[in-house]
């Protein structure tokens, strides 16, 4: 697949995201896809299929007032891309670590999108 189509595909599904549309955040994942949040190399949450990953973004909405996901590059593989992001966001609601409602995190990252006939197969977040 061409890098442009892979460019297009991620911001596409960043911009859902940013924008709190989890339909939108669907559009170009496979049914199959899996998702794995890794932390200090350590996998702390993970799942697999379409329906397990509109339950889960549509919990996570309710969890910001506002968030966005801003690219800083991208690293082109064959059916893979290397995101590196700036995020920002702020609470909705008061977490159990601590964090208050309307407290901001900034966070820098990479997330790892594989594609397998046009369509986001997996999505890795690493911080």
């Amino acid at each position: 697949m061409l890098p442009a189509t892979l460019q297009t595909i991620i911001e596409q599904y960043i911009q859902a995201y940013n924008q709190f549309d989890v339909p939108g955040m669907l559009t170009h994942l496979h049914p199959d896809i899996e998702f794995r949040n890794i932390s200090n190399g350590e996998v702390t949450h993970s799942l697999k299929g379409k329906a397990a990953f509109r339950e889960q973004a549509e919990q996570a909405v309710r969890y910001f007032s506002q968030r966005k996901q801003s690219i800083q590059h991208i690293n082109f593989q064959p059916d893979q891309a290397e995101v590196l992001l700036d995020y920002v966001a702020v609470l909705a609601i008061d977490l159990p670590n601590g964090m208050k409602k309307g407290d901001t995190l900034q966070l820098k990252g990479k997330s790892v999108f594989r594609f397998q006939y046009q369509q986001i197969i997996l999505i890795e977040d690493i911080s």
